[in-house]
């Protein structure tokens, strides 16, 4: 049995049981999911079994059986639906999309349906059956659910494998445009920050400086007085939630960003904006069977159109 052991430090204390282990459990985990598995005695503290409001206190010890969550994330099959995809580029080894605002890339333990993933599963002929041992599938690297733009998804497992390679060796260009808050004091530069995951909140990542490196190049493209500002930004690492923490440390965070934002705008000024205004412009890489250099753009999306409008004024 594969166990997780987590010791409550001192600024950790006084939390209830569910909250704690929310902040210190892993990406994609859902609260509910966690909440049955303290009611099922899949978690416990100290050895003991717990109530979900019982408060922690430092010292206590909180084992989480892994095997357990692990079999609930994968009781059920993921199932095709007919969902509307935005394809750029398609041929028979991978597919190109425009992912929207709001959609998710993989289904979670909680959220079987209405992914990227469900989509693509009815698009592409046998698209589960040549990885159906992988929870990948053919998913060579994802998007936040509110973050719109291009995404690459393989139709092989060679072409998952040498797109995976890319990706990893830094072989691809990937650039986006994002609105952020303020003004930033450098109009352009490159900010080079390790990140890794915040020390209490464990949902959010943070600059960390025993963290893994984290390359965000920048140059701004508009300033709207003092309110906001355009950015077209080169990823030239691809950490969890970078542009959005890299940003977030500057001091200007990514308008709409409810995990990192301060929503100054809306607060301010009346201007709403609904999902983080972050977009993958761009994404380069070499076709794996072609072996030729290929880009691709999205456009941005009418909300983050609409939102720059509305700045203007």
């Amino acid at each position: 049995m594969k166990k997780r052991i987590i010791k409550v430090k001192s600024e950790e204390q006084q939390k209830r049981l569910d909250v704690f282990v929310v902040e210190n459990s892993f990406e994609g985990v859902s609260r509910n999911l966690l909440k049955n598995a303290i009611s099922e005695g899949n978690i416990k503290v100290n050895g003991n079994i717990k109530k979900a409001h019982y408060t922690v206190k430092i010292g206590d010890e909180i084992e989480i059986d892994l095997d357990n969550l692990k079999e609930d994330r994968n009781e059920k099959d993921i199932l095709p639906e007919n969902i509307h995809l935005d394809i750029l580029y398609e041929d028979e080894d991978l597919i190109v999309i425009n992912k929207p605002a709001g959609l998710i890339v993989h289904p979670t333990p909680t959220i079987k349906s209405g992914t990227l993933v469900n989509g693509l599963l009815y698009h592409i002929e046998d698209f589960k059956s040549f990885s159906q041992n992988s929870e990948r599938l053919g998913i060579v690297h994802r998007l936040d659910k509110e973050t719109s733009g291009v995404l690459v998804v393989a139709k092989n497992p060679i072409t998952l494998h040498l797109l995976s390679k890319q990706f990893k060796e830094r072989k691809t260009k990937k650039y986006y445009l994002t609105i952020v808050e303020g003004l930033l004091k450098e109009k352009e530069g490159e900010i080079n920050l390790p990140l890794g995951r915040h020390p209490t909140l464990r949902q959010k990542r943070a600059v960390v400086y025993n963290g893994r490196e984290a390359i965000t190049e920048y140059k701004v493209l508009k300033e709207f007085d003092n309110l906001a500002s355009l950015v077209w930004i080169r990823l030239k690492t691809g950490r969890t939630h970078q542009i959005r923490v890299h940003f977030k440390y500057l001091g200007n965070p990514v308008v709409g960003d409810s995990l990192y934002g301060k929503n100054k705008i809306e607060k301010n000024y009346g201007i709403t904006a609904d999902r983080q205004m972050l977009h993958a412009l761009k994404l380069g890489f070499y076709h794996p069977m072609k072996k030729t250099w290929v880009e691709f753009l999205a456009p941005p999306p009418s909300d983050f159109k609409n939102l720059l409008v509305e700045l203007n004024k």
